[in-house]
């Protein structure tokens, strides 16, 4: 088995689990996936395989990934990723992998990875959580600055501010994965997986779901 599928992160909603309670849960439409390339330590150096998901009109994608589309004896996808494996994955380039490799039960907990939604520039309490200063007479608009950067400051010392320095700018639409999700209900019919809890990325974007790696033992 592929611990992995591509899919769309649909959105939210909530169902009733065995004593009436309600679980958030959020739903999925994973796969179906095409293989594309298997790699094998012998030819690559490690074990892993390369899945598309998503069909795009060859005009919306590039020449070497039409050939290389080509070769599984598919057309163009919009997303690709390869997954790294423990071992020799059994498959071949141009097998589908569906949902129905999560489903029985053999499969508990997720790590769902997507790209966050954007917040476009923030300050630094926004973005960071600071305090603000007082809102005192003596503080004249400047209650929600970032403060001086100390010795830091470019001039002061030569060495200019220190890589990582929280201050104000771009906040979210970052790589996130979030782990040890539960994985509710698969449904082989519409390719839907029901995922407890929220995964990062808004309505519509892509996701990678992973057989979770701590809980899951892949």
């Amino acid at each position: 088995m592929i611990p992995a599928l591509i899919g769309t992160k649909i959105g939210m909603t909530q169902i009733l689990g065995e004593r009436g309670r309600a679980i958030p849960v959020t739903v999925v439409q994973a796969g179906p996936c095409v293989v594309l390339q298997v790699r094998t330590k012998e030819t690559d150096g490690y074990d892993a395989v390369q899945i598309a998901f998503g069909d795009v009109k060859p005009h919306r994608s590039t020449r070497p990934m039409i050939g290389h589309a080509a070769k599984a004896g598919t057309g163009p996808k919009r997303t690709v990723r390869e997954i790294r494996l423990n071992e020799a994955a059994k498959l071949a380039a141009g097998d589908v992998l569906t949902v129905e490799q999560f489903d029985g039960g053999s499969v508990a907990y997720v790590d769902v990875t997507g790209t966050t939604k954007g917040a476009g520039f923030a300050g630094v309490m926004k973005r960071h959580g600071f305090g603000g200063k007082e809102a005192s007479h003596g503080v004249e608009r400047k209650h929600r600055s970032a403060g001086s950067i100390g010795g830091d400051a470019p001039g002061a010392t030569g060495r200019g501010v220190k890589k990582g320095k929280r201050m104000a700018g771009q906040m979210g639409h970052v790589r996130c994965t979030a782990t040890n999700l539960s994985l509710v209900s698969v449904d082989r019919d519409s390719d839907v997986m029901l995922i407890r809890g929220s995964v990062p990325g808004p309505s519509g974007s892509v996701v990678v779901v992973q057989q979770a790696k701590k809980k899951g033992g892949c």
